[in-house]
């Protein structure tokens, strides 16, 4: 995902290590924070692949900045990547707002819609982090009340996703 973030900040602009480790960091960094020894060989793994061109550019008061920017194949793969997410992108609740995060640069609503409806698939198949043998069960079957919390507030956070989901895609349809 980290990857997936680097591409989309940078199909929005061009920008020095600093500014896109913050950018990456307001995303994803109460869960994942980003640090200088993950980001940079990130970003050399995609400057290797092609799909990150760097500029040396004069610093506003100290040295040369190292300014980033995404080449055509960058912004072809960024694209790929968002039309074409792995069942972790969708099903994980991190992954996918980073993905959503950068979804609106996938070209067409069609597109878009196809990975809403996908996530919304996974919201609406049953399911619970607790299971009685295969069958998932439900918070009010639960006697512990912090397990019963978590299903409790898993549910509601569902049940609002499900709703944006479907405005979502009414939206779309209405825009394709």
């Amino acid at each position: 995902m980290l990857e997936l973030a680097i591409l989309g900040f940078l199909y929005e602009a061009p920008l020095h290590g600093y500014e896109l480790r913050k950018r990456i960091t307001a995303l994803t960094g109460h869960v994942r924070p980003v640090a200088e020894s993950t980001l940079y060989p990130a970003i050399k793994r995609l400057e290797k692949a092609g799909w990150l061109a760097r500029e040396t550019r004069p610093g506003a008061v100290a040295a040369p900045r190292h300014v980033l920017q995404l080449t055509p194949e960058g912004r072809s793969e960024l694209e790929r990547r968002l039309a074409e997410p792995a069942r972790g992108e969708i099903t994980d609740e991190n992954r996918w707002f980073t993905l959503l995060a950068f979804l609106r640069h996938l070209p067409g609503a069609g597109a878009q819609a196809d990975v809403l409806r996908r996530r919304l698939g996974f919201l609406e198949e049953p399911a619970s982090f607790f299971y009685e043998g295969e069958r998932p069960l439900r918070a009010e079957e639960l006697d512990d009340p912090f397990r019963r919390g978590i299903l409790t507030i898993a549910r509601a956070t569902s049940r609002a996703e499900i709703t944006w989901l479907r405005a979502t895609l009414r939206e779309l349809g209405e825009n394709r």
